[in-house]
């Protein structure tokens, strides 16, 4: 077992049975005419989480671990979309509406694609999800068993929204979970700041947090 200097305590994970996930890394949060920025959102507050979640990748790839990343985006007639979704927001644009990058979060379009800078490679694994949390109406659980996966690192946005939501889905399902702090981002710093909180409260009721720093060194060194 490896160690973390994490928060509440030291997160302690085998190196053959953890993944890295990120989660919704896409061009419709995170750049300018996107979905995020319809609601009225300075997508500007979600770069920061760039750098450290590229950094994750390049290490978790240099030494042959899995990765998943996830993309909340819908069929093209939104069929896999509820009406109470399709209703909230009431932004500019809303759901399945034409942007300057295509269709709102819709499977296919400019706009859903992940960033450039984190976009996946070949053999990684990616999940669509209709929902806010990654296990929702996904073969997620199913590619995790296939990996023999038990422990997971999650970076990606928003934190207090698909973030925290897949981490306590995973909680529920047994995994254990770290978020890496620098590697996620929220368009509300207080909301990031509090659910970091929620998170490693209690003895770490939904799990563990760190730097991303901290995980890196925690990585043995590449073969």
């Amino acid at each position: 077992m490896l160690t973390i200097d994490a928060l509440p305590y030291a997160y302690e994970f085998p190196l053959g049975r953890t993944a890295l996930i990120v989660i919704d890394m896409q061009r419709d949060f995170l750049e300018p005419g996107g979905f995020g920025a319809a609601l009225g959102n300075d997508v500007r507050r979600l770069a920061p989480s760039i750098a450290p979640t590229r950094a994750l990748l390049d290490a978790f790839r240099a030494r042959g671990l899995p990765i998943i990343h996830t993309q909340e985006a819908h069929r093209p007639d939104l069929s896999d979309c509820p009406p109470s979704k399709l209703e909230r927001g009431r932004g500019t644009l809303t759901i399945g509406d034409v942007g300057p990058m295509g269709r709102i979060l819709v499977s296919g379009e400019p706009g859903a694609a992940i960033i450039p800078e984190l976009a996946p490679l070949p053999g990684e694994i990616v999940i669509e999800k209709p929902g806010k949390g990654a296990f929702h109406a996904t073969p997620l659980r199913e590619r995790l068993t296939e990996l023999g996966v038990t422990h997971l690192l999650f970076a990606g946005v928003t934190t207090e929204v698909c973030v925290q939501t897949t981490m306590r889905e995973a909680n529920d399902r047994g995994y254990e979970c770290l978020l890496v702090e620098d590697a996620t981002d929220s368009y509300f710093p207080e909301f990031k700041a509090a659910t970091l909180a929620m998170i490693r409260a209690q003895g770490g009721i939904v799990g563990w947090t760190a730097s991303s720093s901290a995980v890196l060194a925690a990585l043995p060194p590449i073969p």
